[in-house]
């Protein structure tokens, strides 16, 4: 039997799923657009506030993080990329768990989205995307504040190579982070998912120094390494500053396997949901 009536049977389908799956996506932007002035404020609250302390007022105070001394300009280099890689995390989880909380509660609004000529799996990479995108926007936005709220000059050595390898991969990452919690948390839950994964995963992320300074610590050193966020902040290290970082294959590996297991997290969980 001739295999062109089944070509001509799945084409139109792969076609109106592509044009389902641009449909969602520019969807969300669009709402992105609308909604760009609290999209913003939310993205640079956090980061500026940081850099406004570390970098800006401890000096001024004279304390010793980040303050006048030798290691100042050090200092600031490094939180650069720790603060990059925050917002951009954030931002994941915000653009992605968050509204899926709510979709799946009491809006509902979960069941328009499936409808959609779309396996169930392809909405869940959907959200991935867009997650992914809106933190690339986020960490577009956030970079800039370095160069001007810090009062110690930050010495910036772009590796593009890496920048443009990096940031795609932190993006997905987080943006999957986001997928695999907001198809498992409540809505009464997410007071403690902050308080229980986000502010640990904050903390312990490398944001404000490097991983190999854990080395005292060799206990922690090891346990932080479930963290991605530490992979996202050495990342950038690696692409924006001359401050040592992991070793490159380490990130790469790490961030990939990232994508892929809270990926499949996520979109096993949202099929569950889905379906259930």
């Amino acid at each position: 039997m001739s295999p062109t009536p089944v070509l001509a049977e799945l084409r139109p389908r792969r076609v109106a799923a592509a044009h389902a799956f641009r449909a969602l996506l520019l969807r969300d932007l669009a709402v992105l657009r609308k909604e760009l002035p609290i999209f913003v404020v939310r993205t640079i609250m956090q980061p500026l506030l940081l850099l406004f302390v570390f970098t800006y007022v401890f000096p001024h105070i004279g304390q010793a993080i980040g303050g006048t001394g030798p290691g100042a300009a050090d200092f600031s280099t490094m939180l650069v990329a720790g603060v990059v890689a925050t917002a951009m995390i954030f931002q994941g989880i915000q653009a992605v768990a968050l509204p899926l909380v709510r979709e799946f509660g009491y809006t509902r609004e979960i069941e328009d989205r499936v409808l959609a000529p779309l396996p169930v799996w392809a909405v869940a990479v959907e959200k991935i995307v867009s997650g992914a995108l809106q933190a690339l926007i986020a960490g577009a936005i956030v970079f800039p504040l370095a160069a001007v709220v810090p009062v110690s000059a930050v010495h910036l050595q772009i590796s593009w190579v890496a920048l443009l390898t990096v940031a795609p991969l932190a993006a997905l990452t987080g943006a999957s982070l986001g997928l695999a919690l907001g198809t498992r948390v409540q809505p009464h839950q997410v007071p403690l998912m902050f308080s229980v994964i986000v502010i640990p995963i904050t903390f312990l992320g490398a944001t404000y120094y490097p991983w190999a300074r854990l080395t005292p610590i060799p206990w922690l050193k090891v346990a932080v390494l479930v963290n991605p966020l530490v992979y996202m902040s050495e990342g950038f290290r690696m692409a924006l500053t001359p401050v040592p970082h992991m070793p490159g294959p380490a990130v790469y590996a790490a961030l990939t396997g990232f994508v892929v297991v809270l990926g499949w997290l996520g979109i096993d969980g949202f099929r569950r949901r889905v379906l259930a």
